[in-house]
């Protein structure tokens, strides 16, 4: 994973920003990401983001957590320890739907809690570099990853253009690792300033 360089524009207003990404977009960049620091409804699709497959991996982890509350609860039921409860067969499934709805839960809560993290790079000691550390306060952040055909005094001319106050070039790690936030790192030769 190396550094790459982005043109960053700051944006004041989400009124602003929306029409900003979608003539960015119909300019041939490539939008890197788009920092807000709250959601703004419709941002997804006008950044051409395809919809979450989160609801299919819950799907999964639910689906996982019945079939082991059920297998278990056979197998300890009526192959290991068979216990007569007043009568009933030792294959009771009707006595079982509670423990088998909770270990469902149980299984679709906590996969897509994991899942979510890890589709978003949180979790605990890791360092996520920030453009601009009000994205997360009160200012909007696109920014525009630099390709070979990008010429970033065009880019920068062009994010003022379409309302950017506050345009810069930097460079960044897009993924994420372990580190500190208060110290600056040196990474394939040039400075990544802590945000």
């Amino acid at each position: 994973m190396g550094v790459k360089k982005f043109v960053v524009g700051n944006f004041y207003d989400e009124n602003v920003l929306f029409p900003a990404v979608k003539k960015v977009r119909r300019a041939g960049y490539k939008i890197h990401d788009v920092f807000t620091p709250f959601p703004i409804h419709g941002l997804d699709k006008a950044m051409g983001l395809k919809d979450t497959s989160l609801h299919v991996a819950g799907f999964i982890y639910g689906i996982t957590g019945t079939t082991t509350a059920v297998s278990f609860i056979t197998w300890a039921l009526t192959i290991d320890w068979q216990v007569n409860f007043g009568g009933k067969p030792f294959f009771s499934l009707p006595a079982w739907i509670p423990i088998t709805f909770e270990l469902t839960v149980l299984f679709a809560a906590v996969g897509m809690v994991l899942t979510f993290c890890w589709l978003c790079q949180l979790a605990p000691f890791i360092k996520k570099d920030h453009f601009n550390p009000r994205s997360t306060d009160d200012t909007f952040v696109m920014a525009i990853e630099c390709t070979d055909k990008t010429n970033e005094a065009d880019a920068v001319a062009f994010l003022n253009s379409v309302g950017a106050t506050e345009v810069s070039v930097q460079y960044r790690e897009t993924g994420w690792w372990l580190g500190r936030y208060d110290q600056d790192t040196v990474k394939y030769g040039k400075k990544i300033e802590a945000a």
